[in-house]
């Protein structure tokens, strides 16, 4: 078979044969510009659909050197996009600041070394006018690249290492210890914490706060460590603390996902919730009602945080003032704990 052609893209010159006006006419309507009689708008619209002409972005974006795109980096191996609500809340929270301002936005997933070089390029290349960055690590090198660069960003987070960039977040600490309390607060004795992404201020900070909260109670062998909030680091991080202290009564799980699957393993030992150990979690997602009996937890704002990401980096390309913003938490108490 003969190699498919793509359809002939309609032309400004188009609309305006089948309007039967004038090319600057045309033109003028196309960009929204005023002293435009409106019979002269109503020709132009009808020719455009008509003839089906889509503005050619690519062309204007030439001239006006813009490209109406904002890039949401997320640095996350691919199967916790699915895992983890908060990516989705902040994505969604994002997009709907950037469709007001008519930005596209543009996703970039980072699940390796090499996918950190390919969208450093792509940054390089101007198709995209800023970046909110998600999960970045401690001394993340798109981070790097992104300052380099100088391209208008903002982190969701602001992990140490990192370039001195605006950013929006949460006081992690001031939530786990806040938690924690609450959980010592229910009589628990030997409570136990399933620390994960350690490497980033959220997983740092909230072990950060958990201690605090302890004090002198404070018992490090009742700490397991795992890279990623997942599912299965809860159900793998509980069974160890049960192996470590069989008469572990509390615990605090660092996000929903990890206290989901740490639920799963104490109900597997045959350990009641909360009669025999009660369980928290952090984040407030879908995973907080999912589980029996419903999460004890932190509600963090997650679409909250990627709209003013959005809005901090607007506000860099319209040159105004972004400042650091830090979001409100609140502790949802349920029956886990």
């Amino acid at each position: 078979m003969p190699p498919r052609t793509r359809n002939r893209r309609a032309t400004i010159n188009d609309v305006a044969s089948a309007a039967g006006l004038s090319r600057g006419t045309v033109s003028r309507v196309v960009n929204g510009e005023r002293y435009v009689s409106d019979e002269a708008r109503t020709a132009v619209e009808e020719a455009i659909a008509q003839v089906g002409y889509v503005r050619n972005s690519a062309a204007r974006n030439l001239v006006t050197q813009e490209s109406r795109a904002i890039a949401l980096i997320i640095h996350e191996p691919h199967s916790l996009l699915f895992e983890d609500p908060n990516i989705g809340s902040i994505l969604l929270g994002a997009n709907a600041v950037l469709s007001k301002a008519d930005y596209q936005l543009v996703s970039l997933i980072i699940d390796s070394d090499r996918d950190s070089r390919r969208v450093a390029d792509y940054l390089r290349g101007g198709l995209v006018d800023g970046a909110v960055i998600v999960s970045a690590r401690a001394s993340d090198p798109i981070a790097s690249a992104v300052r380099d660069i100088g391209v208008p960003a903002a982190f969701v987070g602001h992990p140490p290492g990192t370039p001195d960039l605006p950013y929006v977040a949460i006081d992690n600490a001031a939530a786990a210890q806040a938690i924690t309390r609450r959980l010592v607060e229910t009589g628990r004795k030997r409570i136990g914490m399933i620390a994960s992404a350690m490497d980033r201020d959220s997983g740092h900070d909230r072990f950060t706060g958990f201690r605090n909260a302890l004090g002198g109670r404070f018992d490090a062998s009742l700490v397991v460590e795992y890279p990623l909030y997942t599912y299965a680091a809860g159900l793998e991080g509980m069974q160890e603390l049960l192996r470590r202290c069989p008469e572990i009564d509390g615990v605090f799980a660092a996000s929903d996902a990890v206290a989901a699957g740490a639920m799963t393993a104490l109900q597997e030992s045959g350990r009641k919730v909360p009669d025999d150990v009660g369980i928290v979690g952090f984040d407030d997602s879908s995973w907080a009602l999912r589980t029996r009996p419903q999460l004890s937890t932190v509600r963090q704002p997650a679409d909250l945080l990627g709209s003013t990401a959005a809005e901090l980096v607007l506000a860099q390309i319209r040159g105004l003032p972004s400042p650091v913003q830090v979001l409100e938490t609140t502790v949802v108490w349920r029956d886990s704990a």
